[in-house]
C-alpha cells in the first residue's frame, strides 16, 4: 500500500480546485468585459467588493454558491454558465467554405425546395441549425408551414414573398430580417419572385 495515497489525493484535488476558480474566474472576466462592465461596476450590482472581484477573477479565491448566484445575476446569465469552462475540452467545430455545405431537397407533397445545410450542432442543452433555402415560385403548390421549439431567424438574400407567422402575414424582401418564436405555426405564405433564397437559423433547447 502507498503511504503517500491519501497526499497524493489531496494534491491532485488542490490543482483541480484551483484549475476550476481560475476557469470560473477567466468566465466571469469575459462575461464583464463583454457587457462594458468594470470590477467596481459588476461589484455595486452583485453587492460584492470589488477586491473580491478581482480574487475571483484572478482565480485566487473558490467563491461561495452564494457570491457566484449574485455574481450570475448581476451578469444577467444563469449560474451554469460561469462553469461553461470547467468541463470537457472536447467541442464540435464547422467551417463551411463558400458554395459548399450538405445539399438537400425537400419533399412534402406536391411542393419541393432546395436547401443546404450550412451549420448543426447538437448539445446536451442547447440544437442549432443553419439552412440556405432556395424556392421557386410554383403557381399550383404552396410551400409548408411548421410549428416547433425555440426561436428562428430568416434573411432574405434574394426575392420577395409573404410570411406567414400565426394569424399575422409580413411581406419580405432581400436584405429583411425576421426573427421569431417557433411554437406559433410559421412558414413562407406564397413566393413573389420568380426564386427565393433565404438563411434561415433555428436554436432550441434540448
Amino acid at each position: 500500500m502507498d503511504a503517500n495515497a491519501p497526499h497524493k489525493s489531496e494534491e491532485t484535488a488542490r490543482r483541480v480546485g484551483l484549475d476550476i476558480n481560475m476557469a470560473v474566474g477567466r468566465t466571469i472576466r469575459e462575461l464583464r468585459d463583454l457587457k462594458r462592465m468594470t470590477a467596481r461596476d459588476l461589484g455595486l450590482r452583485a453587492g460584492v467588493s470589488p477586491a473580491m472581484i478581482s480574487r475571483v477573477e484572478s482565480g485566487q479565491v473558490s467563491p461561495s454558491l452564494s457570491v457566484l448566484e449574485m455574481l450570475a445575476a448581476a451578469l444577467e446569465v444563469p449560474m451554469v454558465s460561469l462553469f461553461r469552462d470547467t468541463g470537457s475540452a472536447v467541442a464540435d467545430f464547422t467551417h463551411v467554405k463558400k458554395g459548399q455545405g450538405l445539399k438537400s431537397t425537400r419533399l412534402m407533397g406536391q411542393h419541393i425546395h432546395d436547401f443546404v445545410m450550412l451549420g448543426f450542432h447538437r448539445r446536451r442543452d442547447l440544437q442549432f441549425e443553419s439552412l440556405l433555402v432556395t424556392i421557386e415560385r410554383n403557381e399550383n403548390t404552396s410551400p409548408p408551414t411548421y410549428t416547433g421549439h425555440g426561436c428562428v431567424f430568416v434573411y432574405v438574400l434574394e426575392g420577395e414573398a409573404i410570411y406567414r407567422y400565426g394569424q399575422q402575414e409580413v411581406q419580405l424582401g432581400e436584405g429583411d430580417s425576421l426573427c421569431l418564436d417557433a411554437e406559433l405555426r410559421y412558414g413562407i405564405q406564397e413566393v413573389l419572385s420568380p426564386r427565393l433564397r433565404f438563411l434561415s437559423v433555428q436554436a432550441e433547447r434540448r
